[in-house]
């Protein structure tokens, strides 16, 4: 028979542990976000070059500018989410080596 001692601090391990969890699905929930920003304003610079063939009117215009701006803000939103995946990876590390 197995003998299983509760300490209270076990109970806030467990929401400590789900709060880490949240912390890391926003995380990835914020790359996500990023990437299709990105993704939407390559597909907006790379449709104004492209023109079917048998098309007579000028391909859409596109303000390379402000695409590009776009396409900067969600290269740093990635990365702002992907260091609060690392930070949220470091503290369940940490978390775990307390626990151990």
């Amino acid at each position: 028979m197995e003998c299983v001692v509760s300490t209270p601090l076990q109970g806030s391990w467990k929401a400590a542990d789900k709060q880490f969890m949240n912390v890391m699905n926003a995380a990835l929930g914020g790359m996500m976000v990023a990437q299709n920003s990105f993704n939407s304003a390559a597909q907006r610079i790379a449709g104004a070059f492209t023109q079917p063939t048998g098309f007579t009117q000028p391909p859409d215009s596109v303000d390379l500018s402000t695409e590009m701006v776009a396409l900067l803000a969600a290269r740093n939103q990635f990365e702002a989410s992907a260091k609060v995946f690392q930070a949220g990876d470091k503290m369940q590390k940490k978390l775990l080596d307390l626990m151990a």
